[in-house]
């Protein structure tokens, strides 16, 4: 995870039922709020200027290859 850089305080508005969902998964996931605004902003930023594979697509492919490295070696073949 990157360094904490220094924080910009902003103000906007949101959907209560969006804001409602990322306050009950910030709670569901033990976090703050601001990690998950932080972590989407983030996310959404890499996704439209393509400068990065998202995070959960590494992370499984990751997984998948520790599953499957043995197949995969001998599909390979």
């Amino acid at each position: 995870m990157p360094v904490e850089s220094q924080k910009v305080k902003f103000a906007t508005q949101a959907d209560p039922q969006i804001l409602g969902a990322l306050r009950g998964m910030a709670q569901a996931e033990g976090r703050q709020l601001q990690a998950l605004i932080d972590e989407a902003l983030r996310e959404y930023v890499e996704r439209k200027q393509g400068s990065a594979p998202r995070r959960h697509v590494l992370s499984a492919l990751d997984e998948s290859l520790l599953q499957y490295d043995d197949l995969y070696r001998k599909l390979a073949k």
